[in-house]
């Protein structure tokens, strides 16, 4: 609740926080904001903007803008499924190897460093081409399988701090199960990484299932912005002036970015006090010049 208080007090996190509610609603209002299906042909191929068509036709007489807020699902879903995913993955190893130690540690260990050894996207390159026309639920389940390494160095380190606090030995000497401090003591205390974790991974996951997609290795028959990429780069969009069939899903994924990346980085100033210090060091310089300036 600390937490939430403050980011409603942070600027960015504000700003971070509209963009993102923008995008969702626009996904899940999708069939009311537009009167033309995603996959049937509505007008000529290659259409400039016009009030028919506000961003344009592809190269098979789709309507962009009906294509671009359909698609904000299957990209929105994606992302915050293999980033819940990604998240709590990480998370339950992070802290029961953090707060276990010995065996189970090194065991949670070995595996996360075997996962980190191996390039991440390049494995994600085998397994899609492996799979073939992999769908967005197979691209999520994959992006959530092969991608919570981090999360568990950073929740484990974290955790190693917290289980040495009085509050912690004091539950042990209760005798209160192990099972209730991770959850009740340990967790609570570490929400802020946690936030930071799946925002992170949602970026990711949203820029990788556009990334396999645009190289082809997802369902052509899917409507999501990286599909949009793959057939606007199939159709030469650029080559024959149609810039809009491009533009449209990468100003999306862009805009989608910004604001995650503005909730990160709130995320990451209240966690870290630190990086708040440029603000005051602004208004403490401030501060002196209005002094001088009545000396």
């Amino acid at each position: 609740m600390k937490l939430l208080s403050q980011l409603l007090y942070n600027k960015k996190a504000m700003a971070g926080l509209v963009i993102l509610t923008i995008i969702v609603l626009v996904a899940i209002f999708a069939p009311l904001l537009t009167e033309y299906s995603p996959v049937k042909r509505v007008g000529r191929p290659h259409q400039a903007p016009s009030w028919e068509h506000w961003m344009g036709t592809t190269r098979l007489g789709h309507d962009v803008f009906s294509r671009l807020v359909h698609g904000a699902r299957v990209s929105l879903a994606v992302g915050f499924g293999a980033g819940l995913m990604i998240t709590l993955i990480g998370t339950v190893l992070g802290i029961v190897a953090g707060y276990k130690g010995g065996v189970v540690d090194e065991v949670i260990n070995f595996f996360t460093n075997m996962v980190l050894v191996v390039p991440n996207l390049p494995l994600l390159l085998v397994l899609a081409a492996f799979i073939g026309q992999a769908s967005p639920l197979v691209i999520a389940v994959i992006l959530g399988l092969t991608s919570w390494a981090w999360g568990v160095r950073v929740t484990r380190s974290e955790t190693l701090s917290i289980r040495q606090r009085d509050f912690v030995k004091s539950a042990e000497m209760l005798g209160e199960p192990a099972g209730r401090i991770m959850l009740f003591e340990i967790f609570p205390n570490l929400i802020s990484i946690v936030g930071i974790n799946f925002i992170g991974s949602v970026i990711f996951a949203v820029i990788t299932e556009a990334t396999l997609e645009f190289l082809g290795l997802g369902d052509p028959n899917t409507v999501s912005w990286g599909i949009m990429l793959y057939n606007a780069q199939n159709s030469a969009a650029l080559s024959v002036g149609a810039w809009w069939d491009l533009l449209a899903p990468c100003f999306a994924l862009a805009f989608l970015g910004l604001g995650l990346a503005l909730i990160n980085f709130a995320i990451d100033e209240i966690a870290n006090p630190r990086l708040r210090t440029g603000g005051m060091l602004n208004r403490w310089t401030r501060m002196v010049r209005l002094g001088e300036g009545k000396v």
